[in-house]
């Protein structure tokens, strides 16, 4: 196993990347950015061995793709565009300098993907793997959960419940149906719809990105708007979903209403507006002092939905 020092040129060698705007990267003390007159956008994200990974069901470069992703995601949430990206590493005896290489070209892909680069962070050994990832951006104006109104109608961009599909496929074993690739794949290799985001950034009155689950998200949309969000069963269950659903025995609208990780795109339009990349899941209305989300069936009728989804301190 390497030093401290020879892992961080192994990293700095691995992530290599120059974005617009960074003039020091890898290798200082901290690296240095040359500020937007936008205004900036920060979020973080942790993956946790055992809470937000099994290391059976994924590659390390999946990994490091899927940790950054999901990083970014909260990015795209804010229509912002990213200015780099910092990973903080805890890393158990077990990986060896090439699973570490692994990571990183995982986090590589996803960076170049995105845009950006992994221009710093930290390494610190500890008994289980976890990856931290701090994703910087800007935006001009940043969109917010809290700007949804009556009237508006909710769009998503990408599909929901496929990532909870692939991974209850991985978690059963065995042969996989040929139906459920898709459903892994999206489950692995997430992506942060960033491009959407920032489309959306010139039109949408509010925003989430869909990563505990669909009604939970929309239902925070919601609290923050003060309005109840009105689902459409019929949008919300694309084609590859019902199909993976059905080779897994399991509910299609259930894994689309609450099965996360899938970092949809959820906005909120003013009325008569439309956004290339996104389709219409359903409508604002004022509060009614119920549920904040409720799902219309094809047949008009309404309930309400359970928000379910993951919750780190109360479990799915």
């Amino acid at each position: 196993m390497s030093s401290e020092l020879e892992r961080v040129e192994l990293l700095r060698r691995a992530l290599a990347g120059s974005p617009p705007r960074v003039t020091l990267g890898i290798g200082d003390d901290a690296a240095v950015i040359v500020p937007p007159a936008e205004p900036l956008v920060w979020t973080v994200d942790a993956a946790v061995e055992g809470v937000h990974f099994r290391r059976d069901l994924l590659t390390l470069d999946d990994l490091g793709y899927r940790a950054t992703m999901a990083a970014a995601s909260d990015l795209a949430a804010m229509g912002a565009a990213p200015l780099g990206l910092l990973a903080a590493l805890v890393l158990p005896p077990w990986v060896s300098d090439a699973d570490l290489a692994a990571l990183a070209a995982g986090q590589r892909e996803a960076a170049e993907a995105l845009g950006t680069a992994v221009i710093g962070g930290n390494l610190a050994r500890g008994t289980e793997l976890s990856i931290t990832t701090t994703a910087l951006g800007f935006a001009a104006r940043p969109l917010t959960r809290a700007g949804a109104r009556p009237g508006d109608a909710l769009w998503m961009a990408g599909p929901v419940g496929l990532a909870a599909a692939g991974l209850a496929a991985l978690e059963r074993g065995g042969a996989l149906p040929g139906a459920v690739a898709i459903a892994v794949a999206a489950w692995r290799r997430p992506r942060a719809r960033i491009a959407e985001g920032q489309r959306a950034g010139t039109t949408a009155r509010a925003a989430i990105d869909v990563s505990d689950g669909l009604a939970r998200d929309v239902g925070h949309l919601a609290r923050a708007s003060g309005v109840r969000a009105v689902l459409e069963a019929a949008a919300i269950v694309g084609d590859e979903l019902r199909s993976a659903a059905a080779a897994l025995g399991r509910d299609p609208l259930a894994l689309a209403l609450h099965g996360g990780e899938d970092y949809a795109l959820v906005v909120t339009l003013p009325p008569g507006e439309v956004l290339a990349g996104f389709v219409r899941i359903g409508a604002v209305e004022p509060a009614s002092g119920g549920a904040p989300v409720v799902l219309r069936a094809a047949d008009g009728a309404v309930r309400a939905v359970g928000e379910g989804g993951f919750d780190h301190f109360l479990g799915a």
